[in-house]
């Protein structure tokens, strides 16, 4: 059942969506979910020629506590615009439960781990993009099945959300940047 989950946010079935909404039993899967795949994704974008295995584990790890400190903001914030703004009838724990299966996009950062064979970067990163566009994409799919908005109240809802999350990270890796666990964190998002 998970893997058909999973297999439907990976081809935008609308469906799986409202399937996750519902199902209360999911909450604690889509917060693994996101745990899980924060830290493969992380430890794809911090993997760099050069680095030492301790800086790579230790910016990984740290990047995946923030990345779950992110996902729970911006899940609040689109719940409480969702709500406070657009009237919406949605909970917390329905857009975890939506979003998290929505983040398995990120899986797709995993693949900056052949950062650590020089060359390969040129290749990965337009794959890397794509995958978060497409991430995205999924973000506003589910978001809009837990929300029951309009696309633009959506959109501007999962945006508000999202740029909570972007903000997060960026701080975290600028920071690890600045007292050097990677050298290139900063661009690690």
């Amino acid at each position: 059942m998970l893997m058909d989950r999973i297999i439907g946010a990976f081809t935008f079935r609308k469906g799986v969506y409202a399937d996750v909404e519902k199902d209360t039993s999911f909450t604690q899967t889509a917060w693994i979910l996101v745990a899980v795949i924060a830290f493969l994704s992380q430890l794809g974008s911090k993997a760099r020629v050069g680095v030492s295995i301790s800086d790579w584990l230790i910016g990984s790890i740290a990047g995946t506590v923030a990345a779950l400190i992110g996902f729970a903001i911006a899940a609040l914030i689109i719940s409480w615009v969702g709500r406070a703004v657009f009237n919406a009838e949605v909970t917390f724990d329905e857009l975890v439960r939506t979003l998290g299966l929505a983040y398995i996009w990120n899986i797709v950062g995993f693949l900056g781990i052949l950062g650590f064979i020089s060359g390969l970067n040129c290749l990965v990163g337009p794959i890397i993009f794509l995958a978060w566009i497409l991430g995205l994409v999924a973000w506003f799919i589910a978001a809009k099945e837990a929300l029951d908005l309009e696309w633009l109240q959506t959109i501007v809802t999962v945006f508000l959300g999202w740029l909570a999350w972007f903000i997060i990270m960026l701080i975290t890796n600028a920071i690890l940047g600045l007292i050097g666990i990677t050298a290139s964190s900063i661009f690690g998002l």
